[in-house]
Formats: structure tokens, C-alpha cells, sequence
């Protein structure tokens, strides 16, 4: 199976600087722009299937890069990003002040402290793998498009590659931009992260 990673378009929170998890927040211009520009450089990658968040900015982003095609689209909680509560579309400096030492203490442990009311890394990288055991059921599809967010998608190369979990942060997904794995039996390979390029099928 070809497992094609995107991660939503820029958003209103993206160019605030704000930590945005589940809130809602618009795709901006240039994040619809660059859904519009993946649609054109994936338009040969004969999808079967799309699988994507439930929220709206990750949701528009596959309705843009699908756009014209009749493509089944699941939509999963289990993709959603992590859930920042009290911080959601919080800037780090008024959490510095307002919220510092449970602010402080997620900075010097993140995988172990949790933002305020809000989800744990030990829960997120859980609900990250059950979303790995989702995707052994679409085996059977030759190319399937996940649609997600930074955090879900970075944790999920890491752990396909059988890299622990803090290795999420060598891998950054960037808007606009495609990535692709070669998911077999008995071997997983990332081929191509942050692409830019169109995706020609390869002849023979």
C-alpha cells in the first residue's frame, strides 16, 4: 500500500502563532492556495480511499486537494491533533505568565506533563497507534491519502519507521507539501517526505 501524508493548509492560529489543537480555525488564503496547488501535483495518484481528521481546516484541505475526483473520504477522531485545553489559540508568552508552572513543566517534560485540561502525550501517541491499526484494515487499497495535522502526522512517520516517540520531531511536515510511505507485509519505507513536486507515475 502507498500511504500518501498531507498535512491541512496554513491557518488563521498557523500565522497567530497560537497553539491550536482542536478549536476551530480558517485555512488562510495562502493554506487554500496551497490545497488548491496539491490538487494539481497529486492529480495522478489514483487515491482509493482518503482518510481524515474531523476538523474543519484538515477537512477542507482534503475536499480541496480532491477536488474533482470521486474519492471516498473517512473521517476519524483518531486524527485529529492533540487537544490543548486551557491553551488552545493561546500564545506561549501569556502562558508564560498566566498559566507558568503547568506551562513550564510541559516544557521540560512534554512526553509525561499535560496541558491544562487538556491530552496527554502518552494518550495522544495511543490514540496515534490505534489509528496505525485503522490503516492495516485499508491494506487492501493500493494508495490511500491521510489528511491530518503536524503533531499526528510527525509522531505517525516516527513510529512507522519503529522510531520511538520522541523521534517525532526529526521529521516536520510541512503545509503544502506531500510525503509518501511504501507500506508492505514485512517491510515500511518512507520514499519521499516534504515533496513539492508532481507526482508522475512511473511507466513499465
Amino acid at each position: 500500500m502507498k500511504l500518501w501524508l498531507v498535512r491541512h493548509g496554513e491557518t488563521e492560529a498557523n500565522v497567530a502563532g497560537v497553539y491550536s489543537g482542536h478549536a476551530p480555525t480558517s485555512l488562510t488564503s495562502r493554506g487554500i492556495q496551497q490545497a488548491e496547488t496539491l490538487a494539481s501535483l497529486l492529480w495522478h495518484v489514483p487515491f482509493d480511499i482518503a482518510l481524515c481528521s474531523e476538523l474543519e481546516r484538515a477537512q477542507h484541505t482534503a475536499r480541496l486537494v480532491l477536488a474533482g475526483r470521486d474519492v471516498p473520504m473517512l473521517t476519524t477522531p483518531l486524527l485529529n491533533e492533540m487537544f490543548f485545553g486551557d491553551w488552545e489559540m493561546r500564545h506561549h508568552r501569556d502562558l508564560t505568565i498566566e498559566d507558568s508552572e503547568n506551562y513550564a513543566a510541559w516544557c521540560a517534560d512534554w512526553q509525561h506533563a499535560t496541558p491544562t485540561n487538556g491530552e496527554g502525550f502518552q494518550a495522544f501517541s495511543r490514540r496515534v497507534q490505534e489509528c496505525l491499526a485503522l490503516l492495516r484494515e485499508h491494506y487492501h487499497h493500493q494508495h490511500v491519502l491521510v489528511v491530518s495535522h503536524q503533531g499526528v502526522l510527525s509522531l505517525m512517520t516516527a513510529l512507522l519507521l519503529g522510531l520511538p516517540a520522541a523521534a517525532m520531531w526529526h521529521f516536520p511536515i510541512d503545509q503544502g507539501a506531500w510525503s509518501l510511505f511504501d507500506l508492505r507485509d514485512d517491510f515500511i519505507s518512507l520514499q519521499v517526505l516534504n515533496s513539492r513536486a508532481i507526482y508522475e507515475k512511473a511507466s513499465g
